[in-house]
């Protein structure tokens, strides 16, 4: 779907020092992580950690101090504008479409800024393959579907802008377990396809599941970082995340 960009040192997402919050409140404290080419990387933590605020930042909707390297580029001084442009895209917590619009035309909004028209129409003829019940929806008002074909049309909706990394925020927050599985399989295959994927969830176990690495956050910082299936094993994180 997507071609991958790097920096220099093989990472194409480097965060360092950051630092980032609400009205004068911290709410980030010197978060530092990377991410590579064409892998899932998973950041977990219980609500309230900061996973939502580091999304945030990172695609500059709000401020932030530290460093952003994207494909090598400092995102600091760029708008969140620019920063989609440059092929960071989020998938936000609430799915956030446009509810009296088609499911269609949610998807084909975010080909707009695109030239290349006869790839976008191909784009979303492979939108449907990924996500066969919009192809069912794709006359139906976005808003009046369920939570689990919201969110598929919130990730479907994001892939049209042919992402370089895709962010997604609390992908499974209130979806049947069969929805997720789907989803989780979605994943697997575009992060097959080239897409580099930064998971946030709050289910630690469902994320390090399908994660290549991952990241704990607790009350702003980084505390454990390693491969996905270490940190299933981490005793300390299987006693606070997992119950066991």
């Amino acid at each position: 779907m997507s071609a991958a960009g790097k920096g220099t040192d093989g990472a194409l997402l480097r965060v360092s020092g950051l630092g980032a919050g609400y009205g004068g409140m911290p709410v980030l404290d010197s978060v530092s992580l990377e991410v590579r080419p064409a892998e899932i990387v998973a950041v977990v933590g219980s609500n309230g950690a900061g996973k939502t605020t580091l999304l945030r930042a990172l695609s500059r909707v709000i401020a932030a101090t530290g460093q952003i390297e994207f494909k090598g580029q400092d995102l600091v001084p760029m708008t969140a504008d620019q920063v989609f442009c440059e092929g960071l895209v989020q998938v936000p917590e609430g799915r956030q479409l446009f509810d009296r619009m088609t499911v269609e035309d949610n998807l084909l909004m975010a080909a707009d800024r695109r030239s290349d028209k006869a790839v976008a129409l191909e784009d979303l003829r492979r939108m449907y393959a990924l996500f066969p019940r919009l192809g069912e929806r794709r006359r139906q008002l976005a808003g009046s579907m369920s939570g689990g074909e919201q969110q598929m049309c919130a990730m479907a909706r994001a892939l049209m802008a042919r992402p370089i990394l895709l962010a997604i925020d609390e992908m499974s927050l209130g979806l049947a377990p069969v929805v997720i599985e789907q989803l989780m399989e979605v994943l697997a295959r575009i992060r097959d396809e080239g897409v580099t994927v930064l998971l946030v969830e709050q289910d630690v176990h469902l994320a390090l599941s399908v994660a290549d690495r991952g990241y704990v956050m607790e009350t702003g910082r980084i505390v454990h970082e390693g491969a996905a299936s270490d940190l299933i094993d981490d005793p300390a994180v299987r006693k606070a995340y997992l119950g066991l």
